[in-house]
């Protein structure tokens, strides 16, 4: 059974930083992209960052391109999200998930997904 657990959210003032977490399980084997995604009260869930799990090529949405980076360690089927320079805009309840299709910047081809932490951004 695929599973996906994130951690390390939580509340921090803007500028400051924070390392989320994903820790996959079942099959990872066939993961073939992993990603973080995002979605705040009344916005549509918002792509934030990919990764190929055998290149690891990146993608980063604009709004986060120079802030966040996305690794992974295949030894520990755990992907990581380091966040810095955090803003208000940024608070949302963030989501890791996973393909087995190899088109990691399409939204629809991840059908596993965790349950969220949430990360929230005082101004």
């Amino acid at each position: 059974q695929v599973q996906l657990v994130e951690s390390g959210g939580g509340l921090v003032q803007a500028g400051g930083s924070l390392r989320l977490s994903c820790a996959a399980s079942g099959y990872t084997d066939r993961y073939k992209c992993m990603g973080w995604f995002r979605q705040a009260p009344g916005k549509e869930r918002e792509r934030v960052a990919t990764i190929g799990i055998g290149n690891g090529n990146t993608y980063y949405a604009d709004s986060v391109k120079g802030r966040f980076t996305m690794s992974q360690d295949n030894a520990e089927n755990t992907v990581y999200l380091q966040m810095n320079s955090l803003k208000p805009e940024d608070t949302a309840m963030y989501y890791c998930a996973a393909s087995r299709v190899p088109f990691c910047t399409t939204v629809q081809v991840y059908n596993y997904w965790g349950q969220g932490t949430q990360v929230t951004v005082s101004s």
